[in-house]
């Protein structure tokens, strides 16, 4: 899957630093995945359009979600696409979550709304902004399908390209904050059964390998 070089030519297109990246899919084969960039950085209103004229509000800088249409035959492929990708951009760990559709009987009302985020279809903005800009045109279809069937969201925070650069305290990282592919870790299968978490930690504190070398 392409998850990888979509989140770099992102970074590269809009020379803007990232905090963290979400990618959500539905346990059915060859269904699109959304996946969510979210940015640091600030909008910044003017009196009048002139560089000269005086900023009089900051708006956050909205996430992309973007559809990625790869075909996959099973979710260790979106698994391992994931890890790929939080592994060589320097994450210090992939965070998987399981959840099952909130359509089902006693669901809490915000798992509506954790679905609806989790494919980047943000039901109301901050201010009149937007909160994400979406180019996934069969969103509102997989959001259906996650509220009867259940989905999966990958989290991870990278290293490359983000605001996290200058704080990253990890011996495995390079010198720019990335790692050697490919990842060692292999992909723990999904049940998809109810609500599940599984995190897959790559990093090592810096400080203490310091100190078990020493």
């Amino acid at each position: 899957m392409r998850i990888l070089e979509c989140i770099k030519d992102q970074i590269t297109s809009t020379n803007l630093p990232l905090v963290g990246i979400t990618l959500a899919a539905v346990p059915c084969p060859d269904t699109p995945v959304i996946l969510t960039l979210h940015w640091h950085g600030f909008i910044k209103e003017r009196l009048a359009e002139i560089e000269e004229a005086q900023t009089v509000s900051y708006t956050p800088i909205p996430s992309s979600a973007l559809q990625l249409n790869d075909r996959w035959n099973n979710l260790i492929a979106v698994d391992r696409a994931a890890m790929e990708a939080g592994w060589e951009l320097g994450a210090w760990d992939v965070s998987r979550a399981e959840r099952p559709g909130c359509m089902r009987p006693g669901a809490a009302c915000t798992e509506a709304l954790e679905c609806l985020q989790a494919f980047g279809s943000f039901p109301y903005g901050i201010h009149g902004s937007q909160i994400v800009v979406s180019d996934a045109p069969d969103a509102d279809d997989l959001v259906h399908l996650a509220a009867h069937r259940g989905y999966l969201m990958w989290v991870f925070r990278p290293v490359k390209g983000s605001i996290w650069a200058e704080y990253a305290d990890d011996a495995t990282l390079g010198p720019e904050g990335t790692r050697a592919a490919p990842c060692p870790y292999r992909p723990i299968p999904p049940t998809c059964d109810g609500k599940r978490q599984t995190v897959y930690r790559f990093g090592v504190p810096a400080t203490a390998a310091c100190n078990l070398d020493s």
